[in-house]
């Protein structure tokens, strides 16, 4: 389903109410720190090498700043340590359908962190605006206060890329071509994903993006999406998701096919080189 699991389930309901109120305090202290240096939400954003509307979403608490953004902030902002102390006590927003929470708990802690995608971008790898392009296509349509918070749960989860936590996640996306071809949102929000994947295949060591080609005669892939991970105890966990509904997998013997299911993915899908060059070939076509 569009919303898919990376935001927590197809978001249709099934949400927690309210963000998350430290990120907002924190995006306020942030924001306050940036007035006072004299500093326009631009010009902080050249200094901490984040684009300007990363700063906003940081700023409004829709966003969880990443150990990155903070470091940089530090010293952008007078050194005052306030953001340091603050962004150990950070909660992430709500907005998670209850059928994913308890893979949420796993993800978090995840050492490994395996997606094959056939629906949509996995909501680790997605822009605010593809977010929210994504979240209105299925109906019912969201209200106002589920739509922000859906977007918000779903940007926040984007911290677990960073390559600074210890360890570092080891992630594997396949994601079909045609996902990448469809254009969610239109040109604009196309153009935009695409130069943020291009930059974060780029920028993360730790992420290994492969795209499925769309003439594929031999597919493992499809009985539909799966996720992955393994946790710090070397112990292996699953998550399938259909409509407004996701189920946790234990059993080793399912756990088993779903491994031969991915590994045989990883064979069939182009090489992350090749999807590499395949996205800036379609990120020039736009």
């Amino acid at each position: 389903m569009a919303h898919e699991s990376t935001d927590g389930g197809t978001g249709a309901g099934g949400t927690e109410p309210a963000a998350s109120d430290s990120l907002r305090t924190f995006g306020a202290v942030v924001q306050a720190l940036r007035e006072h240096a004299g500093l326009s939400r631009e010009e902080f954003a050249d200094l901490v090498g984040f684009s300007k509307h990363t700063v906003a979403s940081v700023e409004q608490g829709r966003r969880m700043p990443d150990r990155d953004f903070v470091e940089r902030a530090e010293p952008a902002l007078g050194n005052t340590g306030a953001l340091r102390k603050a962004s150990p006590h950070l909660s992430r927003q709500a907005g998670l359908a209850s059928w994913f929470r308890q893979w949420a708990r796993l993800e978090a802690t995840a050492i490994s962190l395996y997606t094959y995608e056939c629906r949509v971008v996995p909501g680790l790898l997605q822009t605010e605006a593809y977010a929210r392009a994504v979240s209105l296509d299925v109906p019912p349509l969201p209200d106002p206060v589920e739509l922000e918070q859906r977007i918000a749960a779903r940007l926040a989860r984007q911290e677990l890329l960073a390559v600074t936590r210890t360890p570092p996640t080891a992630f594997s996306f396949i994601v079909e071509q045609a996902v990448l071809e469809r254009w969610t949102g239109g040109e604009e929000v196309s153009r935009e994903l695409f130069d943020h994947l291009v930059a974060l295949i780029k920028q993360h060591w730790n992420v290994e993006f492969q795209v499925m080609p769309t003439r594929r005669p031999s597919h493992a892939g499809l009985d539909g999406p799966l996720q992955l991970a393994e946790t710090p105890d070397n112990r292996w966990f699953g998550y399938s998701e259909g409509q407004k509904n996701g189920r946790l997998i234990a059993d080793p013997k399912e756990i088993s096919v779903l491994q031969q299911r991915y590994a045989k993915l990883r064979s069939q899908a182009l090489t992350p080189d090749d999807s590499l060059g395949l996205l800036e070939r379609m990120r020039g076509a736009l």
